[in-house]
């Protein structure tokens, strides 16, 4: 009679399948991280991987002028006037869980997709949300949410007659519309700001109010192309996201929720360790110890780039 013992080397156990399960694990949270991120999706993003240092020095250049060429005279010479932001990678975060092995051996595969979805949506919202406090933080000539502080980029919007105003803690927020995003438009204009790469980040409430605005709701609107995260269409050339991360900034007489038109060279993410998964297993607990975690650093690359309106 045959032996039909199998040869310990040949034979498919947990400890050697165990490889096997660490990448399906990176796999479906980085395909849930990527499919979560709204803001971090549409800034300036410069890949760290593998470089060492907590701090990446991004040069920014001052815009040039043309200048008229005299005839048998030299060209002229512009000054340089360089300056560089530096961003601090010191963004560190994780998801963890202790998953026993009777869970394991009994649990079905949902349980690992829920785990991985929730480890994905976790870490992009923690991501969105340091790119919004940055938001927070622009310097120009608006207002803070106390209306005191004159550094700061907040405005809200003139009920008479929809433009911009410095916003005012004890002013009536008003309604998004129309008018008033055409005056935000305005407001990257004038700051010449490229209109290539520009697009408008609402809360849902706002959506709740362009869905009763006709023209938003048009073909020319939603035009039927494919969208990406968030993207619920595009509207005089500016794309139109909505994501639930919108900030809300609360004073001690109104509050409201912050709408953003930008362009994508406002802020940067240096992104020094993408979303990784481990796992090891504790006997101490019989259960296997599941981390996923990301380095990545945020910062304000140009202010003028960037306008938010408190609504």
């Amino acid at each position: 009679m045959a032996n039909l013992t199998p040869a310990s080397n040949n034979t498919v156990t947990a400890a050697n399948a165990g490889t096997f399960i660490p990448e399906l694990w990176s796999d479906e949270i980085i395909a849930a991280y990527k499919q979560n991120l709204v803001l971090a999706n549409l800034v300036n993003t410069m890949p760290m991987t593998g470089k060492k240092g907590d701090t990446l020095h991004i040069p920014k250049p001052t815009r040039g002028s043309a200048n008229a060429k005299t005839a048998a005279d030299t060209v002229t010479i512009q000054q340089t006037a360089n300056t560089e932001v530096q961003v601090v990678i010191n963004n560190h975060y994780e998801y963890s869980r202790l998953i026993e092995d009777i869970a394991e051996v009994q649990a079905l595969d949902s349980l690992r997709r829920f785990y991985t979805d929730d480890a994905g949506y976790a870490l992009a919202k923690q991501v969105d949300d340091d790119l919004f406090a940055e938001l927070l933080n622009v310097s120009n000539d608006g207002q803070t949410a106390d209306g005191t502080d004159t550094t700061k980029s907040h405005y809200q919007i003139n009920g008479a007659s929809d433009v911009l105003i410095d916003y005012n803690d004890s002013t009536a927020l008003e309604a998004f519309s129309d008018a008033a995003f055409r005056n935000m438009i305005q407001r990257l204009d004038d700051a010449d700001v490229p209109m290539d790469g520009r697009c408008l980040i609402i809360p849902p409430v706002i959506r709740n109010t362009i869905m009763g605005i006709e023209r938003y709701v048009s073909s020319d609107f939603v035009n039927g192309r494919g969208v990406n995260n968030g993207q619920i269409g595009q509207l005089y050339g500016v794309d139109v996201y909505v994501t639930s991360n919108a900030p809300t900034v609360t004073g001690s007489n109104t509050s409201g929720r912050v709408a953003t038109i930008m362009h994508k060279d406002a802020f940067v993410l240096a992104e020094q360790m993408a979303v990784r998964s481990q796992t090891q297993y504790k006997q101490e607990f019989l259960a296997n110890l599941f981390t996923a975690d990301t380095l990545y650093g945020t910062k304000v690359l140009r202010e003028e780039n960037v306008l938010s309106v408190v609504v």
